[in-house]
């Protein structure tokens, strides 16, 4: 399935790019979430015509994430979790755990945008949890977890 890129979409192109995907990817993800189109020629005319308008938004975006980095930059969460012996944790802390201690120092993030790649938190410690702001946009978080008394 051939489509032209409405967003810059990370491992795959940027805004007006006529890219060939698989047809499940194109139907299920990209059409629906607004970040492609079907490459008809009238489609291609159109999007050509938008093309400014859309890398003008792509650019808002990218600052907004930007903004949402730095307010993030050098932050440390302390997150406190039931601990037995030898520091392992009663249950785990996962990525809505984090969030919620990301909105108590009042700074909003999806839990689809924690990044924890070797899987939740079993353990108390200092842990570098990463944030997924936008394609071009990764933030870093200290996240504490410390036995609650």
């Amino acid at each position: 399935m051939n489509v032209i890129l409405l967003d810059n979409v990370e491992n795959l192109g940027n805004i007006g790019d006529l890219v060939k995907v698989k047809a499940g990817y194109g139907r299920n993800f990209l059409i629906p979430h607004g970040k492609a189109a079907l490459a008809t020629p009238e489609n291609v005319k159109a999007i050509d015509a938008r093309r400014a308008e859309l890398e003008k938004a792509a650019a808002a975006d990218l600052a907004a994430a930007q903004a949402r980095a730095k307010t993030m930059a050098g932050l440390e969460l302390v997150i406190s979790a039931n601990a037995g012996s030898e520091d392992k944790l009663f249950g785990s802390v996962g990525p809505v755990d984090i969030v919620e201690a990301l909105e108590k120092v009042q700074v909003a993030v999806e839990r689809s945008e924690v990044r924890m790649p070797d899987g939740p938190i079993h353990e108390l410690g200092e842990y570098a949890i990463g944030i997924h702001l936008h394609s071009d946009v990764d933030a870093e978080v200290t996240v504490r977890v410390t036995a609650a008394d």
